[in-house]
């Protein structure tokens, strides 16, 4: 899937949710998205950010994408609610999920971590992104081809020193995934993960402050994997953790 091209339409008609739209690998796959013809729903903590990837959208000529200002850190089960009902108010379903918010916390040996820390990185991470997906699961039934991707981490996988409370997330993760997947193998949904690898963004630049951002791979590097587990031609795979760059 790292060489996949997608179609120009590839997309077309299909309405996708991304959560932490407004910057980095989120904000380069709502715009890859909105370029193959989807309707893409920018949520986030930031407005002036989300209007930013809204305007660039909208200048290109894409789909008008629709804007959805929210603190996952702080959203109760309401907002949820209120936002799976005014998706389907307004569009009719969902064909598209992509879990992307995320925090990393403090990094530091884990007998030493902040307790207040931990349940933030949790309820980010894995809460939010739990209560998120079953709030939307109804609309997204109503869809031919459904696709949920949540974001991984090579420290999910394999436990890694200093990586604490972010690692212990992503390995959540990545087992809610596997069981969601095993709950709708048989329904038009499906549940993957995606892990990003080294990329530039600023949570990278903020866990590896001397590290050379030249030298790593952009998110729009990153992108035939996004597209193929979002496209009808991912529509057969379920419970898969993929890499989004080729191991070196």
């Amino acid at each position: 899937m790292h060489t996949y091209q997608a179609t120009e339409n590839a997309l077309k008609d299909k309405v996708i949710l991304i959560t932490g739209a407004g910057d980095g690998i989120g904000r380069v796959a709502a715009i890859t998205y909105a370029k193959h013809g989807a309707t893409v729903i920018l949520l986030g903590k930031t407005t002036n950010k989300l209007e930013c990837v809204y305007d660039e959208i909208v200048n290109a000529g894409y789909p008008q994408p629709a804007i959805v200002p929210m603190d996952l850190k702080g959203a109760t089960k309401q907002n949820y609610r209120d936002l799976a009902a005014t998706i389907e108010s307004q569009f009719g379903r969902l064909d598209g999920l992509l879990n992307n918010a995320g925090i990393l916390g403090t990094l530091g040996p884990l007998e030493h971590f902040c307790s207040s820390t931990f349940e933030n990185v949790m309820k980010v991470n894995v809460t939010a992104q739990a209560m998120i997906t079953k709030a939307l699961f109804p609309v997204m039934r109503k869809s031919k081809s459904a696709s949920v991707v949540f974001t991984s981490s090579g420290v999910g996988r394999k436990g890694r020193e200093f990586w604490g409370p972010y690692a212990i997330s992503k390995f959540a993760v990545e087992g809610m995934m596997q069981t969601w997947a095993c709950e709708v193998e048989k329904t038009p949904i499906r549940v993957n993960c995606i892990n990003p690898g080294a990329t530039r963004t600023s949570m990278r630049a903020s866990a590896f402050p001397g590290e050379d951002r030249d030298l790593l791979a952009t998110p729009e590097d990153l992108m035939p994997t996004y597209l193929y587990l979002m496209s009808d031609d991912s529509k057969d795979i379920n419970g898969q953790s993929l890499d989004a760059q080729v191991k070196k």
